[in-house]
């Protein structure tokens, strides 16, 4: 049987759901950047497959963001949406992967809240979660590595954190991945990006 025989590995769900998170982002560039957001949402959903990710977890990838940036209906509705066109599996991984549900016109909690309620989510999610979450925060510090070699200490003026605080989430983050995940690579990947923007913390 040639490769062009054989069944494909992504089926007709991963391109809707390609399409599905380009709408949602559509007008949503990365961070004080002209860079499309679905740049970051293809990357991670490549991280999961690269990492071992079936198709459920790499639609998770590409949608994980999309609960906590809907605009026009709230998080839970979002929620739904993603639930009823992808599945069970898709909206818990997805859900698992927020750290605050949207509401149009809303606010999310403050920064440090938010982040220590994730981390402490984390110490019990699922393998789904975890494997999509490591693969996120993956891509997110190689982009602030990347720039902060282009731009140096003036990068952080584009976030609600500061570069310690940053420091603080990441390696948190880092230390729940090595208790909870034993056979990702993506543990060393996030390691060697974080030494490239903390390097003492290497």
């Amino acid at each position: 049987m040639t490769s062009s025989q054989h069944e494909p590995f992504l089926t007709e769900r991963f391109d809707n759901a390609i399409k599905f998170a380009h709408d949602v982002h559509r007008l949503q560039p990365r961070k004080d950047t002209a860079i499309p957001y679905v740049s970051h949402l293809i990357s991670v959903a490549g991280l999961v497959l690269e990492s071992g990710g079936d198709e459920d977890l790499a639609i998770a990838g590409l949608l994980h963001d999309a609960v906590e940036d809907a605009e026009d209906i709230s998080g839970e509705e979002m929620s739904d949406r993603i639930r009823a066109i992808f599945g069970d599996r898709v909206a818990d991984i997805v859900d698992g992967c927020s750290d605050a549900k949207s509401s149009p016109g809303g606010s999310k909690p403050p920064w440090r809240s938010r982040k220590e309620a994730y981390l402490e989510h984390l110490r019990s999610a699922s393998n789904d979660v975890l494997r999509v979450s490591i693969a996120d925060k993956v891509h997110n510090a190689r982009s602030i590595a990347t720039d902060q070699d282009r731009f140096g200490k003036a990068l952080w003026d584009r976030f609600s954190s500061t570069s310690e605080e940053s420091r603080w989430y990441y390696t948190s983050l880092r230390d729940i991945y090595k208790e909870r995940i034993s056979d990702s690579y993506l543990i060393n990947e996030l390691e060697i990006a974080l030494a490239r923007i903390w390097p003492t913390d290497s």
